[in-house]
C-alpha cells in the first residue's frame, strides 16, 4: 500500500477555476455512479454496501471541503463564486440522497452479521440520517423537504457572503485614537482632512474596543460593526428561520432545536433551555458584582454614565486589570509578536502531541498561506495550511476548515486555519484564539490519520463536543512555562512568570460577565429558531439585555452579522457545553501541562479516535469516569 499523497494545487487562475468547479463536479458525478451501484447491487454483502457508501462519503467530503474553503478564502471573486455554487450543489446532492427511498432500501433492515463495532455504528448512523432527511414520508412531503433543504443552503450561503463582503469603514478625527498603542496609531495616519480610517476588521476592532480612551470612539466603531451585513441579511435570516421551522414540522420535531440536537450530546431542545438556565443561575450573582465594579470604573471617566455597554466592556476590564491587578494589556502585547506566536504554537503543540511540522512549498491559493507536513517518526500524518492575515473577500473571523478527509492508506488529512491576525503585535486574546483554532486543526489531522470510515474521520464527532479539544488547548496560552518558550519582547526578554501569574489572577475577574456574554449569544441562537420573533432587532436586543448586565448598544443589528447562525443554527450553547467538558479534561493534567504521559493518553484516547466512538465514551475513557460540572463550576468561581 502506498502512502497517501497531499493535494496538488493549481499554478494559475484557470487551474483554480477548474479546481473550484470541475473537481467537485467530477466527485458529484462519482457519487451518483456509486449510488446507482448500491441500488442495483441487491446481492452485495452488508460490508460491501458500507464500503461503497464510504467511497461516496469520501468523494462528498473531498468536494465539500475544497469548495467550502475556496468560497471563503480565494482572492479571486470568480473562483469564490464558482466554489460557492458547488457548495450549493453538494448540499442539494445530500438532500436528494437523504430522500431517496431506493437508496434507503439498500440499508433499511440490513443484517449486521459479520460487521465489527465500527461498521455497525456506521450503519446505525446511516439509517438514522435517512429518517432525519424524511425518506419515510410521502412523495409530496419528500419533494417539499428537498426544496426546503436546498433553500436552506442558498440562504445560508447568502447570509455568510453578505457578512464576508460587509466590511465597513469609519472616519474619525486623529485624536480619536487616544490610548491606542503607538504601532496602531502609526498604521492609521491622518488624511489631508485630518481624519483617520478605521475598518470593521478584527485588526482594528479588537485594539479599539480595548484601548481607546474615548468612549465615543469605541461606541462609534462597535456601532458600525454591529450593523455588519444589515439590512441585507434581515430578509435572508427571516426566511431562513421560516424554512427551518417548516422542515422541523414536516419531519415531526417540536422545533428546529429538537431536530439539531437529536444527533448531539445534549439530546433535545428542552435540554438546551435547561442548560442555559443553569448557566444563568451559576453566573448571575458573580456577574452582578463584577458589573458594579465596571460601572464604578466607567464613572471615573464618564461621571454621568448610567450603564456599562458592550462598547465599554473590554476597555473597562483592561483598565481594571491594569489598575487593580498590575496587568497592562499594552505591556502584555509587547511579548506577542506574530512571528514568535506562530513559532510558539507550532513548537508547543509539536512537543505536546509528539509530532513535527515540516514547512513545504505547496503553492496554495494566496502568498500568505504557510503549509506544513505533520510528521511523526518519519510518517507523514497530514498537512496543514495557515492563512492568518486579513484581506478583501476573505472569511473575516477565525475558523478551521477541512480540506481533505483522512482515510488510512487512501487520503491524507489536510486542514486549514483562516484567521485575521495582525502581522505585528497580537493582543493576548488573539494568542488564545490561535491556540483554540489550532486545537481544531490538530484534532482533524490526528483523528483522520488512521480513520477507516469517512463519516467518523477527524472532527466528525458530536457537534457539541467538537469545541472541547480546542477550548482545552487555550489553557496552554495561560501557562508561564509554556509562554516563556516563545513570548518575548523586542529586547528578546521572555515574558516574566510573575506577569503571567498576574494575568491569570486578573483573568478570573470578568469571567462571569464573559460567560453571560456567551449566554446572550446562545439565547439569541436558540430563541431565534424556537420563538421566531417577527421583530428581529427588538427580540435580539431583549435577549442580550436579559442575559447579561452589560447592555447591548441600542438599535443595533448584531444578528445580521452573527455568522454562527448558519452552521450552529439553534445550538450556540455548544461553546459552554464543550467548556464544561474541557475544564474537566484539563483536570487530568494537574500542574504540568506538558506531562508526556497525560499528553499521550489524551492524544490516543480523545484526538486520534476522531468520531469513531461517542464523545461521552471517549471522555470517560480518558478521565476514568464520566465528565462532571465540578471543574467548570470551580473555574467560574475563579479557581
Amino acid at each position: 500500500m502506498t502512502d497517501p499523497q497531499p493535494l496538488v494545487f493549481p499554478a494559475d487562475h484557470a487551474g483554480w477555476l477548474a479546481f473550484a468547479a470541475e473537481r467537485p463536479d467530477a466527485r458529484i458525478a462519482r457519487v451518483r455512479e456509486i449510488d446507482a451501484q448500491l441500488i442495483a447491487g441487491r446481492d452485495l454483502s452488508p460490508l460491501a454496501r458500507l464500503q461503497l457508501w464510504n467511497e461516496a462519503s469520501i468523494a462528498i467530503a473531498e468536494a465539500a471541503s475544497e469548495a467550502s474553503l475556496l468560497s471563503e478564502s480565494h482572492p479571486d471573486a470568480d473562483v469564490r463564486d464558482a466554489a460557492e455554487a458547488r457548495v450549493q450543489a453538494i448540499d442539494a446532492l445530500l438532500s436528494q440522497r437523504a430522500l431517496d427511498p431506493s437508496l434507503f432500501a439498500v440499508f433499511d433492515g440490513l443484517a449486521t452479521d459479520g460487521l465489527d463495532a465500527a461498521a455497525r455504528r456506521l450503519l446505525a448512523h446511516i439509517q438514522r440520517d435517512f429518517r432525519r432527511g424524511g425518506v419515510d414520508r410521502d412523495e409530496a412531503t419528500r419533494e417539499r423537504l428537498r426544496a426546503l433543504a436546498e433553500r436552506d443552503t442558498e440562504l445560508s450561503l447568502q447570509f455568510s457572503r453578505n457578512i464576508r463582503d460587509g466590511r465597513r469603514e469609519l472616519k474619525l478625527p486623529a485624536d480619536a485614537l487616544e490610548g491606542l498603542p503607538q504601532d496602531f496609531v502609526d498604521a492609521h495616519p491622518a488624511d489631508d482632512e485630518g481624519l483617520i480610517t478605521l475598518t470593521t476588521e478584527y485588526t482594528d476592532l479588537m485594539p479599539v474596543r480595548e484601548f481607546a480612551v474615548r468612549r465615543s470612539t469605541r461606541t462609534a466603531l462597535l456601532s458600525v460593526y454591529n450593523d455588519l451585513a444589515w439590512p441585507d441579511n434581515d430578509p435572508v435570516l427571516a426566511e431562513l428561520l421560516a424554512v427551518r421551522a417548516e422542515r422541523a414540522e414536516l419531519l415531526g420535531y417540536g422545533d428546529w432545536a429538537d431536530y439539531e440536537t437529536e444527533t448531539r450530546m445534549i439530546g433535545s431542545s428542552a435540554a438546551i433551555r435547561s442548560f442555559l438556565d443553569d448557566i444563568d443561575a451559576a453566573t448571575r450573582e458573580a456577574a452582578a458584582a463584577e458589573y458594579d465594579r465596571l460601572l464604578a470604573r466607567l464613572r471615573v471617566d464618564e461621571p454621568d454614565a448610567d450603564a456599562v455597554t458592550a462598547a465599554d466592556l473590554w476597555y473597562l476590564l483592561s483598565a481594571l486589570k491594569r489598575e487593580d491587578y498590575a496587568v497592562d494589556a499594552q505591556e502584555v502585547r509587547a511579548y506577542f509578536a506574530f512571528d514568535n506566536v506562530l513559532a510558539g504554537v507550532l513548537d508547543v503543540t509539536a512537543r505536546l502531541l509528539d509530532v513535527s511540522y515540516v514547512p513545504v512549498e505547496a503553492g496554495a491559493w494566496h502568498a500568505d498561506v504557510r503549509s506544513y507536513d505533520v510528521v511523526r517518526a518519519d510518517r507523514r500524518l497530514g498537512r496543514i495550511h495557515l492563512d492568518l492575515h486579513p484581506r478583501e473577500g476573505k472569511y473575516n473571523h477565525a475558523a478551521c476548515f477541512n480540506l481533505a478527509p483522512g482515510i488510512a492508506g487512501r487520503s491524507l488529512p489536510e486542514g486549514v486555519l483562516l484567521c485575521n491576525f495582525s502581522r505585528g503585535l497580537l493582543e493576548h486574546d488573539q494568542v488564545v484564539t490561535f491556540f483554540h483554532e489550532f486545537g481544531h486543526l490538530v484534532h482533524g489531522i490526528l483523528g483522520g490519520a488512521d480513520a477507516v470510515w469517512a463519516d467518523f474521520s477527524g472532527i466528525e464527532t458530536e457537534w457539541d463536543f467538537v469545541e472541547a479539544p480546542s477550548q482545552l488547548l487555550e489553557e496552554w496560552a495561560w501557562d508561564a512555562g509554556v509562554l516563556a518558550t516563545f513570548a518575548r519582547n523586542a529586547d528578546g526578554e521572555p515574558i516574566p512568570a510573575d506577569l503571567v501569574e498576574r494575568m491569570r489572577v486578573a483573568d478570573a475577574f470578568g469571567r462571569a460577565l464573559e460567560v453571560t456574554r456567551q449566554l446572550g449569544h446562545a439565547n439569541v441562537s436558540y430563541g431565534l429558531h424556537v420563538e421566531r420573533p417577527s421583530d428581529l432587532q427588538a427580540a435580539v436586543e431583549g435577549w442580550y439585555r436579559a442575559s447579561s448586565p452589560v447592555q447591548p448598544l441600542p438599535n443595533g443589528h448584531t444578528y445580521a452579522g452573527f455568522g454562527h447562525l448558519t452552521g450552529y443554527g439553534a445550538c450556540y450553547y455548544t461553546y459552554q457545553w464543550s467548556l464544561v467538558i474541557a475544564r474537566d479534561l484539563l483536570s487530568a493534567f494537574g500542574d504540568d501541562l506538558m506531562d508526556p504521559a497525560v499528553a499521550t493518553r489524551y492524544r490516543q484516547r480523545i484526538l486520534e479516535p476522531g468520531g469513531s466512538r461517542d464523545a461521552a465514551d471517549l471522555v470517560a475513557d480518558f478521565l476514568g469516569r464520566p465528565y462532571s460540572f465540578d471543574a467548570y463550576r470551580a473555574w467560574l468561581a475563579g479557581a
